[in-house]
């Protein structure tokens, strides 16, 4: 077999390969065993048909294209690996000529992954927020939690802000009762902002057996996203009281036998959430400086691929499991279908650039992943995936995903080492020192950020 390379683009190439048909020997035996298997003629026992007697019935060029399908990925992958190139996705082929017992010539065109310069990053400067937890942030924590044990008693009173109502609704659009638009027996903290968009000025004020009428937009439901006519009716009122800030409530709500305990654990809590968010902000920075120092070409198919892989995962699992479709998702984000394709666009570019890059760091300061570090990755992946270790690692290895569990750590590994090199300030201009635990932690989250686009609905935008 003779191949040569032919660069078409930084990030793709030609493959023109020629195999002599004595090459093809072994292909064409398997096509014969194979149609031999397949076929009957009178006279000769299933699987012991003569060749000759299959090219004359079926004819040759039956078999050859039977070998030819077979040969054609083994003469690939050799040229691929004779040209040392590093392939993205499926070749275009082209059979250029086929002469039955002389030659088969073919050209192979396919996506490649670009060569990456990457300079120098030491010098990446970049500001992060200062970890600072105030008295007033302590405070909010305790009170957070204080509320998690405040007990209710019936009231009668009109309700107020705060309070736990009881309420029955009934939603009417355009005079017709919907089917899923009545309710009873609801609990209510006023002031939540849970339900339905003025139903706290609606309640508020009323005495148990009260009854009101106001217009909202329906959040969910049959008639979602339209203006609806709703009756909420107070069936009673309960006053949420809270339990008193000492020592007693401390050994209710925590193991610490003081106040003064429950708050410097809780300012601890706040500072190494804060450390972790800035240890995060800190990655995406440094990631950011560095996609904007190194230049890299995105192939036109993959990036079309990416495209088209991204749009299907929003519109067919994340919108389908919050109840939306793609419309009504570009209204609520005030976006034209034109912009969000951009911004997918854009998103997909990233995510390309953030993985050659980082790929090509992970070869350059060659780095390695270890058992260990990879199973404590599958334990996260798997805990956000809502599967147990066992569910989640069994479906890794039957799906053949553990290269790609290998990758996103060895590429967490590489934004690490960047990091490291990186100045990192605070807001107070002070140098700010990331623990190797908290860069372990973040890297990796960091990079599939990254990959995977940060403009992710949400319920809260919902």
């Amino acid at each position: 077999m003779k191949s040569a390379v032919e660069t078409l683009n930084p990030t793709r190439v030609r493959l023109s390969i020629e195999v002599p048909f004595e090459e093809l020997k072994d292909s064409l035996d398997a096509a014969y065993k194979k149609i031999n298997q397949q076929v009957t003629v009178k006279g000769f026992r299933k699987g012991k048909i003569p060749n000759r007697v299959i090219d004359q019935r079926f004819g040759r060029g039956a078999v050859l294209e039977e070998a030819v399908n077979d040969a054609l990925p083994k003469f690939y992958t050799e040229a691929v690996s004779e040209g040392e190139l590093n392939v993205l996705g499926q070749p275009d082929v082209d059979i250029t000529e086929l002469k039955d017992g002389e030659l088969l010539s073919f050209t192979a065109e396919v996506d490649i992954r670009p060569t990456i310069e990457i300079p120098d990053y030491s010098g990446i400067e970049v500001e992060v927020d200062a970890v600072e937890v105030t008295d007033e942030d302590v405070d909010k924590a305790v009170e957070e939690l204080r509320a998690r044990f405040a007990s209710t008693n019936p009231v009668e009173r009109a309700a107020a802000e705060g309070d736990v109502v009881t309420i029955d609704l009934e939603a009417k659009v355009e005079g017709e009762v919907l089917e899923d638009g009545v309710a009873e027996g609801v609990s209510y903290t006023i002031g939540s902002g849970e339900l339905l968009d003025g139903i706290d000025e609606a309640v508020t004020g009323l005495e148990a057996g009260g009854e009101t009428t106001f217009t909202s937009s329906l959040k969910g439901g049959s008639a979602e996203g339209k203006e609806a006519e709703v009756t909420v009716k107070v069936t009673a009122v309960a006053a949420r009281e809270l339990p008193e800030l000492d020592d007693d409530f401390a050994q209710m709500a925590s193991e610490f036998d003081t106040l003064d305990e429950l708050k410097a654990d809780s300012r601890k809590r706040l500072e190494n959430m804060k450390q972790y968010e800035q240890a995060t902000q800190a990655q995406e920075r440094v990631l950011d400086k560095l996609l904007e120092l190194v230049e890299v070409p995105i192939p036109e198919k993959l990036l079309a691929d990416e495209v088209k892989t991204r749009k299907h995962n929003l519109e067919h699992h994340q919108l389908g499991q919050m109840g939306l479709d793609i419309e009504k998702y570009l209204e609520i984000q005030g976006k034209t279908a034109e912009e969000f394709d951009a911004e997918l666009g854009e998103q997909a570019v990233k995510g390309i650039k953030t993985q050659f890059i980082l790929d090509e760091l992970v070869n350059k300061e060659k780095l390695n992943v270890n058992q260990e570090e990879l199973t404590e990755h599958l334990m996260r992946r798997a805990q956000s995936s809502g599967m147990s270790p066992d569910q989640f690692a069994q479906a890794v290895v039957e799906g053949g995903q553990v290269p790609m569990l290998v990758g996103e750590v060895a590429r967490g590994k590489a934004l690490a080492v960047v990091v490291e090199a990186a100045k990192v300030v605070d807001t107070n201009g002070e140098p700010v020192e990331l623990e190797d635990e908290e860069e372990a932690e973040t890297a990796v989250e960091t990079v599939e950020a990254a990959a995977e686009g940060e403009d992710k609905p949400s319920e809260d935008k919902a």
